[in-house]
């Protein structure tokens, strides 16, 4: 064991003349020493002691506490780190080293302690609570609502929590959400997650006055996808920060034509490179007016169950039956694959909008025509998704155009190989490993023996995790927060006081074993 570090931080203290007695004696000595105070002398005990004893774990907490009374703090947590790798009371060592943390001001790094804390017993209301206080005392807001969110997962009575995480988002930034478009469904999850850390209301309004006066509530307005709603919103006099994030098609119309784009503080868009180029093309000065950034959606990991299936017959097709998803290209795809081998299937889930009617037709029509009515089936909308995907082997994709292919990635997640046609952007989202051009490169695709369940999981995790990319849309938000003077809509919101959430003593006094 390397004591090194005891040794020289006594080199300059007079040599003690210790008794020849007994290791335990030595220690109870030193013991007894550090609890009357006495942590010069006690120090010259302890470090006789772990000479002789050098793998107690006890002893290396009790030398990190007297170098903590010695006020030596970095040689403190140098000896409960070793303390760590020795049989002991690990929770009581843990402890010790939150507490010098957050006397140093250092509360993050307690915060990386929480779930250690938890697993060993001693995360309690009073260390979360301290650790909140000392973010809010030097005014990071965003940071304390992380500390209570991260240590909610872990603390017994949760509830004693609630009124913490009330009290700190009544006093950030209030953040108004209008959908329009194709709905909220890329939304849910930044609905729920910006709703555990700051005020939020959702539009449910249908007046221009109803949107201005949510507006004026809000200090943070979210436009999801860039409509007619954005369209209204951006020629209204500024009231608030305003977001707007664009998806794809809405940069193939005439929508961001029509914007104010002067009124808008950032545009979102989830990452096709071809999509921004064109929305730059319908609007040429769009960058001198308004940062653009990239933030793609997220898939959540927890929710979707992966399968570590073998390589198999059934295909799956995941998406209502439009021309952009250029179904009609799968089937000549499926054509080709039955003429090199009749035991693969093909099943389509989704509807069959009205307004492409046509589609349906066709489709069904060329089933029949090119002899494939006992290999594709269209099984409709799936309200239960992943038992439909349970028997499923690839994930295919035709489309002429997507924005990321959310469909894919969650199949991917699942553990189906992906096939997907290059369209443009493809390689962006997904690589070249996984798209084909022609139907015979769809072929050689599905009949590779290479089938990798877990790669294809590994590649949304690494890439399009849920957790990494709210943390970037809370990093946007939390930006235009430090930037807003909060007082302006709300005197009070603005001042943070220790005694709003208590004044819990977290203990400087630290643990001896």
């Amino acid at each position: 064991m390397d004591f090194e570090f005891l040794r020289r931080a006594t080199e300059d203290l007079r040599e003690l003349e210790l008794p020849k007695v007994s290791k335990s004696e030595i220690y109870n000595k030193g013991f007894a020493l550090a609890e009357a105070g006495n942590y010069t002398q006690a120090l010259g005990f302890i470090q006789q002691y772990l000479k002789e004893v050098p793998n107690d774990g006890q002893a290396w907490n009790n030398a990190g506490v007297i170098f903590h009374g010695l006020g030596q703090s970095q040689k403190a947590t140098e000896c409960f780190r070793t303390a760590l790798n020795l049989p002991c009371n690990h929770g009581q060592v843990y402890l010790n080293i939150a507490k010098i943390y957050l006397g140093n001001g250092q509360a993050d790094r307690v915060v990386e302690l929480f779930e250690k804390m938890h697993h060993n017993g001693v995360l309690n209301k009073e260390m979360v609570l301290g650790t909140v206080n000392s973010f809010i005392q030097r005014g990071d807001n965003s940071s304390a609502i992380e500390a209570v969110l991260k240590a909610r997962k872990y603390c017994q009575g949760q509830e004693e929590l609630e009124p913490v995480l009330a009290t700190i988002r009544s006093r950030r930034a209030k953040i108004a959400f209008f959908c329009g478009g194709d709905g909220p469904t890329f939304l849910k999850d930044i609905l729920e997650f910006t709703k555990q850390r700051f005020g939020v209301r959702y539009f449910s309004g249908t007046t221009r006055q109803e949107m201005y006066d949510l507006m004026k509530w809000s200090d943070i307005s979210w436009f999801e996808w860039c409509t007619e709603i954005t369209v209204k919103a951006s020629q209204m006099p500024k009231v608030c920060k305003n977001i707007v994030r664009l998806h794809r098609y809405e940069a193939y119309l005439d929508y961001p034509k029509n914007v104010n784009w002067n009124n808008i503080d950032t545009l979102i868009t989830v990452g096709n490179k071809y999509v921004h180029e064109y929305l730059c093309k319908q609007v040429p000065d769009i960058k001198s007016m308004t940062p653009i950034v990239s933030v793609p959606n997220g898939v959540d990991m927890e929710k979707i169950r992966f399968v570590d299936r073998k390589r198999g017959e059934n295909l799956a097709f995941v998406g209502n039956m439009r021309m952009v998803k250029n179904p009609m290209f799968a089937l000549q795809c499926m054509r080709r694959l039955h003429e090199i081998d009749k035991d693969f299937k093909l099943f389509f889930a989704g509807e069959f909008p009205v307004e492409d009617a046509f589609v349906e037709q066709y489709l069904k029509h060329m089933v029949d025509t090119l002899g494939l009515g006992e290999v594709v089936f269209f099984d409709g909308w799936q309200k239960d998704i992943d038992s439909w995907f349970a028997d499923k082997h690839y994930i295919i994709s035709t489309s002429v155009i997507e924005s990321q292919g959310m469909g894919i990635l969650e199949g991917m997640a699942m553990g189906l190989k992906p096939v997907v046609h290059n369209f443009p952007g493809a390689e962006g989202t997904f690589t070249s490993e996984f798209l084909f051009n022609t139907a015979e490169d769809f072929c050689e695709q599905i009949m590779s023996t290479e089938y990798n369940p877990g790669k294809y999981r590994l590649f949304v995790e690494d890439r399009y995790s849920l957790e990494d990319k709210l943390m970037r849309i809370n990093g946007i938000i939390t930006g235009f927060e430090r930037d807003l003077d909060l007082s302006v809509k709300d005197g009070n919101r603005n001042m943070y006081a220790a005694e709003n959430l208590g004044n819990p003593q977290s203990g400087s006094e630290l643990l001896k074993c």
